[in-house]
């Protein structure tokens, strides 16, 4: 990953406040053109910097009312990639990560109501061959979500 200057660090402040905002609005709060901040950010693309921009989709909206975590102990840590290949066609599930600790793999998904999460534990996850146990934490309610903050001065 090649190293952001401090032009790169203000367009990704700008974006990450809002992704929407037309290049024109970031290259007239930098003292760029246009076209400069269209290729910064297409190398910055490229480069791995920024991942991905879109519309979030509140889960509520579609049904999705339960949001839980999962945490996930498997019977080798080396089973880890085959089960991540099980689990990316459960599509409630929206992360997964390998992690330290008490769980040797913790999960995000979204369920419709409590019967629908009972069955993905029951028939999805804990079927899945090297899970050995899962333990479920409901979300009552997320309070926090954001992006990483982008300090222009670093």
């Amino acid at each position: 990953m090649e190293k952001i200057d401090k032009l790169d660090k203000r367009i990704l402040s700008i974006l990450s406040k809002n992704a929407r905002i037309p290049f024109k609005d970031v290259a007239a709060e930098c003292g760029v053109s246009r076209a400069a901040i269209h290729q910064r950010v297409q190398k910055l693309i490229e480069d791995g910097v920024i991942t991905g921009s879109g519309f979030d989709v509140n889960p509520k909206s579609l049904g999705y009312t339960t949001c839980t975590y999962v945490g996930i102990n498997l019977e080798r840590g080396s089973m880890y990639k085959d089960v991540v290949k099980q689990l990316m066609d459960i599509p409630e599930i929206v992360e997964c990560h390998f992690t330290t600790g008490t769980y040797t793999m913790l999960i995000k998904c979204y369920a419709r109501d409590n019967e629908h999460l009972m069955t993905l534990l029951n028939n999805k996850l804990q079927s899945i061959p090297g899970v050995v146990s899962t333990e479920t934490l409901i979300s009552l309610e997320q309070s926090i979500k954001r992006e990483i903050p982008v300090h222009v001065d670093d």
